[in-house]
């Protein structure tokens, strides 16, 4: 092989070599700082594609996820509100038992009139100012209410629930009710079981949408552990790959470093041989 001074092939490749390796040893240290395997998109195109897909997809189900909670909290005011006026209602008919009997006399009966009246005053006052935000729950506005459970766009990914909850004391039948004497108690018992009957209705119909949106819950939450491992696989830098990237890309280095400064030498030679 003839000695050339022009181009130096040696120096050339070590250089080439060299840069090959910075290279690598720059996208391993670039993946370790990010914890990504592609920290641009030439890496794997498809990959990020599907990646960032799965990352928005993740994105609308952490917020579905929230919806779902917020449609359980809808629930369990107006259930909570209901739950309160059939104490109310048990209470009442606990009077009127009491009222009807004539171990007690009108006097006390008096009394007793007065406790039902506050009570049912009470009941009605629940109801009409039971509500979530501004969305009165119990006083008989009927509405269909729309929660936004799911990350696509669908009807699918809506759960719809007509509220159709009417607690007020004139619907329930219970305005007007008196324990003031033997008769009017003896009716309170008959109305106050009637309304009994129609509070187990509406929280039936709650306590129904509730476990509805308990499994929808549970469904998001198994879609996000899946939909994350899957990106993760995708995505994420394998930590022991890259480790040994940087520690063979660092020797080559290094190797590439002392080719190319004995490579440029070379000329040397030819000197020698001219002087």
């Amino acid at each position: 092989m003839g000695l050339r001074i022009n181009t130096n092939v040696p120096s050339i490749s070590a250089q080439r070599q060299l840069g090959v390796n910075q290279k690598r040893l720059t996208h391993a240290q670039q993946a370790i700082a990010s914890g990504s395997r592609i920290v641009n998109a030439a890496d794997d195109a498809a990959g990020l594609s599907i990646s960032e897909n799965i990352r928005g997809q993740l994105g609308g189900i952490k917020q579905a996820r929230n919806n779902a909670f917020n449609a359980q909290s809808v629930v369990q005011i107006s259930e909570g509100g209901l739950n309160e006026i059939s104490n109310i209602l048990i209470r009442l008919r606990e009077l009127g038992v009491q009222a009807a009997s004539d171990t007690v006399s009108d006097v006390e009966r008096a009394f007793l009139d007065t406790e039902a009246q506050q009570l049912i005053e009470e009941a009605d006052r629940i109801a009409k100012t039971t509500r979530f935000g501004n969305k009165q729950l119990l006083d008989g506005n009927s509405e269909e209410l729309e929660f936004h459970v799911g990350p696509f766009a669908g009807d699918e990914n809506v759960v719809r629930f007509n509220l159709e909850a009417d607690a007020t004391a004139s619907t329930l039948g219970i305005d007007g009710l008196a324990v003031g004497d033997k008769g009017d108690a003896r009716s309170t018992l008959e109305a106050v079981d009637e309304a009994i009957v129609q509070i187990g209705k509406m929280r039936s119909d709650f306590g129904a949408v509730q476990s509805r949106l308990n499994s929808t819950i549970n469904n998001l939450d198994i879609q996000n552990e899946n939909l994350s491992a899957a990106r993760s696989r995708i995505n994420d830098a394998d930590i022991a790959h890259e480790s040994a990237e940087i520690a063979s890309a660092s020797i080559l280095n290094q190797a590439s470093v002392g080719v190319l400064a004995q490579a440029n030498q070379n000329g040397g030679a030819a000197l020698r041989l001219i002087g």
